[in-house]
Parts: C-alpha cells; structure tokens; sequence
C-alpha cells in the first residue's frame, strides 16, 4: 500500500504488530483514530497505558486482576477446596462462561514446550504444588487439569501429576468432550461444561 504519510504509516506498522491485524485492517484502525475526536483517542490510550501498567496478577492463582487478589479468589462463595489448572486467562474466561465450576483456578501461564524455549521454570508450577502443600487458606482436596488437549498440554499435565502424587490430592482431568488439540477458549460452553462435570482421574500414560 501507498501510505501517503510517514506518522499514518507508524500507526499501521505498530497496529500491524497485534495478532490477526493485517495490513488493511491496520490501515483502517488507524484512519479511524485519526476521524476519532481528541477525548476518544485520549480515552483509547488511557485504557492502554493502565493495561500496560496498572493491572495486576492475582497473588494466589495469577489470573489478571485490578487488586491483589482476583474476584473469584476473593469471593466467599466459591469452593475452596478445588483448585481448576488452565494455561491462561482466556481458559479462565471458558471455563466460568459454562456456569459448570464453582472452585478457585491455578493459571500457569502457558505450558511446556520446550520447541518455543518454555521449560518448567517459565511457568506458575512451582507455585501451585506449593499451594497444594501449604494447605492455605483451606486443604485443596481435588486439582482439576483443563490444559489443552495437545502434546504439550499432555506433558504439562504429566509434569503437573508426578509432582502431585506424593501430596495425596485427588487429581483429575476434564473429559475429552474437548477435540484433541482445541484450546479451551475455541470449545462452546455446552461442550466446555460437560468436560467439567464429567471430569474423571488423570492417568499418567
């Protein structure tokens, strides 16, 4: 394209840079900050700069949060007792639209893959088998793998077992009304949900 301006182009180049914007739909956005009123643009980069710099990560299970602690963590009317492990906040996001969990979650970050330099210490791991062990604020009875159904979801969730076995928790896994390689955020709630309730033991393979 013929971008007649060097800011213009700036714009569609930095636009460019998020997942799944082409270039023509980069070039629109832009056009579009630039028709936008001064008070829009200022409310855009506002919102922004407080993603980039004032939200948080939950102190006990590191979905993203306004405050030290995330809404369902501070919540007194979930289980506290079940503890959900999902790769990141859009897992999250999946699993509390089916309406099916009513426990605490433990976000990972991401899973093992050692082919995108993700190894055991880039991820929440450590935390949640100290989280399991510490018994704190209340026993966690059952831990819940909704990782996605793939290779390096099914070695996180190996990974995730072995460590947990000496610690006597019940173990589980969602049920593979899930497609062996969807991630969760991709299933519709009715599958996701029924993948909850029919959660059954993980079986270390």
């Amino acid at each position: 394209m013929n971008i007649p301006s060097d800011i213009l182009q700036q714009a569609v180049d930095q636009l460019r840079s998020l997942p799944g914007v082409g270039a023509r739909t980069a070039l629109r956005y832009a056009l579009h900050v630039e028709s936008s009123s001064a008070d829009e643009v200022q409310r855009l980069a506002d919102s922004l700069l407080a993603l980039k710099h004032s939200l948080r990560h939950c102190q006990l299970c590191h979905n993203l949060s306004d405050t030290d602690l995330c809404p369902i963590c501070a919540s007194p009317k979930r289980r506290r007792d079940t503890v959900c492990v999902v790769e990141n906040v859009q897992s999250v996001m999946a699993v509390e639209a089916t309406g099916q969990y009513q426990g605490l979650y433990h976000v990972l970050g991401g899973v093992i893959s050692p082919i995108d330099g993700v190894g055991i210490h880039d991820l929440e791991l450590d935390s949640l088998v100290a989280r399991v062990r510490q018994a704190e604020p209340e026993p966690v009875a059952e831990v819940i793998l909704a990782l996605p159904g793939t290779m390096e979801g099914d070695t996180t969730a190996y990974y995730i077992y072995r460590q947990l076995a000496p610690l006597g928790v019940k173990v589980t896994a969602i049920a593979r009304g899930v497609a062996v390689g969807d991630n969760l955020e991709y299933a519709d709630e009715l599958t996701l949900g029924r993948s909850i309730a029919s959660r059954h033991p993980f079986e270390a393979q």
